[in-house]
């Protein structure tokens, strides 16, 4: 299977990523680039090819301003193995048995189920009509149990000389005839949906839990085993009754499985994960050193920071898909850095993160755009959940330009957290349809400025009263 490189150029990739994340073109522009050169990179000799390195990148900006929307757009759009990860799990590795290199293991684990997917619906079409053929059999074997050849079973029961002779008997008809006729008729029926409701028993394979339950002093805790081999195939095998409607979807995925190579699965999502894998390491500004000291926390930040150098430089990460290099995965760190920055973190890393972006703070208008321009704004999906309660709600200009406002104010007055203080702001703005949207007697709801004052100034009161409690 070809390596799957996204062959945009970087214009039309941050075109794309317009469509869902409003601003920040210089970070857009960064990790365009950045993508593009993996198309460039596969076009350059073989046996040069490995001496290109990508240029990793690292975010600087408040929180709430995209940093982590723009890395999982771009993983989607180029179809890569992704994985976030925060930088402040890795000082808890004492307690919880997880290195730095788990995030590698994540990652090969997340390439393994993009490329069991795509093998998967490859051979969907050949699956589902073996799962048809399986389910009309179980229901024909039902219906007509294997019956013993009368005739025979007569004859060899008599007494000699009493059955008729041997030039009278005749064979049957061609049994396998006759039932080839029945099953045809009957899979017609099946794949019409006729036996939708029937009651059928199916194996159903479900994999073992890949965790370990450990007592900690800080109580129970869950130790992943990906470097432990597993008792078995990790499967667990169980008969269970179900409709022939569901049946017809889990004997797919089982016929899908079968008729898939699981080695080929797992060399390819290797060799997917080191040439497009992408690891985004947020909350990097936490492990950054502050300077002075050289005691207690800074210096399990500085050691959380010497573990992930290695990784970002380039090693081989042993996982139970086979040992992976991290020479030409892509890292992404992001991070707020308010009460440190980017030269606190020790020169040597600084020298694997050299392209750098900083993300502006969201204002008024970008709350505005948000709100209304991208393809999944928070304005339409709510848009579309309440669509299914047959409730149908618009906004106004004037309406979005007040929760803007509003946004704007309550960041300002309080913890600036971005554009997540829309989702704040929009379930306290609709809180009345979507608790009471099945038996809403108006099926038509309007959002105006008024309706925004009203509703929200609860909202406002309640934070100028904390504020001066404080």
């Amino acid at each position: 299977m070809p390596l799957p490189v996204e062959t945009l150029t970087p214009r039309e990739i941050v075109a794309e990523l317009d469509r869902y994340i409003v601003g920040q073109d210089a970070a857009k522009r960064a990790v365009a680039v950045a993508l593009r050169n993996r198309y460039r990179r596969q076009q350059v000799d073989p046996e040069r090819r490995d001496d290109i390195m990508p240029k990793n990148i690292l975010m600087i900006g408040p929180t709430g301003v995209g940093k982590t929307e723009i890395a999982r757009r771009l993983a989607q759009l180029a179809r890569a193995p992704f994985v976030k990860v925060e930088a402040t799990k890795f000082t808890e590795v004492g307690y919880v048995g997880r290195d730095v290199d788990s995030m590698v293991r994540d990652l090969v684990g997340n390439a393994v189920r993009l490329v069991e997917a795509e093998y998967i619906a490859e051979v969907r079409p050949l699956a589902e009509e073996a799962a048809l053929e399986r389910i009309v059999e179980m229901i024909d074997e039902e219906e007509h149990p294997p019956l013993i050849n009368h005739w025979i079973g007569f004859a060899r029961s008599q007494e000699p000389g009493s059955g008729p002779p041997d030039d009278e008997l005749q064979p049957v008809e061609d049994p396998d005839l006759e039932v080839r006729a029945r099953r045809e008729l009957l899979l017609d029926e099946v794949r019409k949906g006729h036996h939708d409701r029937r009651i059928v028993e199916v194996e159903v394979e479900e994999p073992q839990s890949n965790f370990l339950q450990v007592f900690t002093p800080q109580g129970m805790e869950e130790m992943g085993l990906d470097g432990l081999p597993i008792g078995g195939s990790g499967v667990r095998r169980f008969r269970r009754k179900v409709t022939v409607h569901d049946a017809r979807e889990i004997l797919t995925e089982v016929e899908a499985k079968r008729q898939t190579d699981t080695v080929a699965i797992h060399r390819e999502a290797v060799h997917r994960a080191e040439q497009t894998g992408i690891i985004f390491i947020d909350e990097i500004d936490k492990v950054a050193m502050k300077g002075g000291g050289g005691s207690g926390p800074e210096v399990s930040r500085e050691g959380v920071q010497r573990d992930l150098l290695p990784v970002i430089e380039g090693c081989t990460v042993q996982t139970k898909f086979g040992p992976v290099r991290t020479d030409h995965v892509l890292f992404i760190c992001a991070g707020a850095f308010h009460m440190s920055r980017p030269s606190d973190l020790i020169p040597e890393l600084q020298g694997r993160l050299p392209i750098r972006v900083e993300l502006s703070e969201l204002d008024q208008m970008d709350f505005r755009r948000i709100l209304k321009e991208p393809k999944n704004a928070l304005t339409k999906q709510y848009q579309m959940l309440l669509e299914t309660e047959g409730v149908e709600l618009s906004f106004t200009d004037d309406s979005l330009d007040e929760i803007a406002l509003m946004a704007a104010a309550v960041n300002e007055k309080t913890q600036n957290i971005g554009a997540r203080r829309l989702h704040t702001v929009l379930e306290k703005l609709l809180e009345e349809e979507m608790f009471g949207a099945p038996n809403l007697k108006e099926k038509k709801v309007t959002i105006d400025r008024i309706k925004v004052q009203l509703r929200l100034a609860e909202l406002v009161e309640d934070l100028d009263r904390s504020r001066r409690e404080l």
